[in-house]
């Protein structure tokens, strides 16, 4: 339920189109949606709906051809939008961090995990730097974080990467995380924990979050609200409980057909929405 107060984060009318000749394609159109303090949204759709450009889009990552055309994206009432790169740069990792799906693509090879950890941090000695990072490493339950510190990224399991990547969104107390796919590329044992790990630090950080996933089996547990997003629109968007329950959209009910079985995730490779209804339909006739 939302407050009579302004909430953490709230996207308006929200679009983003991709440069082509002859004029553009719309990635995103009017998206809205809000999320509170301590809040979880999660965005569902299957491939190619759009999350991962809305996720870029909030971070101002998108590069041309590809550019948000219209729209408002505030955290606590400042807009994004209007920051010039300079002020944008020290919003990202302070006030938003993200966790992305695949942790071996975002760290250096070549350079010591500790060295990429303290080099998030803006403020203080080297030292305190330092603790801070050994700290973090802690809280994440990653043991021995004097030898993680020294470790490179190809000596470490996906799951303790993945560790490290929450420890480095979490180092300057972000007001938001997006976590983007963050348990795709994990075995189902090592996904609940780095889940239970993503619920706890929120919890301890007052943090918002916007969890971006295809699982609805890992959406039905987390989140508090779902955006359910079709070719770059959102076509259903509330409580969790009540979504699932009680879908009101036909591509909602797609979804949850598509995942019948909560707790398995909604197949990658899925005939289209469209090709989908045409298909049904010449059943029937049959």
């Amino acid at each position: 339920m939302r407050t009579t107060q302004r909430p953490l984060f709230e996207i308006d009318g929200l679009s983003a189109a991709l440069s082509v000749s002859g004029g553009e394609r719309r990635l995103l159109s009017n998206v809205s949606f809000h999320i509170e303090q301590g809040e979880t949204v999660a965005v569902v759709g299957e491939s190619g709906c759009g999350k991962s450009t809305l996720a870029l889009s909030i971070l101002r990552l998108l590069e041309p051809p590809l550019r948000i055309v219209s729209g408002s994206v505030r955290l606590e009432s400042r807009e994004l939008l209007e920051l010039s790169e300079k002020e944008m740069k020290r919003q990202r990792g302070s006030e938003i961090s993200i966790v992305f799906q695949d942790p071996m693509s975002a760290f250096h090879p070549m350079l010591p995990l500790g060295a990429q950890l303290t080099e998030c941090l803006r403020e203080g000695s080297r030292r305190a730097k330092r603790a801070q990072c050994l700290d973090m490493l802690s809280r994440v339950g990653l043991p021995d974080p004097e030898k993680m510190m020294g470790s490179y990224s190809f000596e470490l399991s996906g799951g303790m990467l993945q560790r490290v990547m929450i420890a480095m969104a979490l180092l300057n107390r972000p007001k938001l995380l997006i976590s983007d796919e963050p348990t795709t590329a994990l075995d189902v044992t090592v996904q609940a924990g780095i889940l239970k790990l993503l619920k706890q630090m929120q919890r301890e950080f007052g943090m918002g979050m916007l969890f971006i996933s295809h699982d609805l089996g890992v959406v039905s547990e987390l989140a508090d609200r779902i955006v359910v997003m079709r070719c770059g629109e959102v076509v259903e968007y509330g409580e969790t409980v009540r979504l699932l329950a009680r879908p009101t959209h036909p591509y909602t009910r797609h979804l949850l057909v598509m995942a019948p079985v909560l707790g398995q995730p909604l197949p990658e490779q899925v005939p289209p929405y469209e090709r989908r209804q045409l298909q049904t339909a010449a059943h029937s006739t049959t």
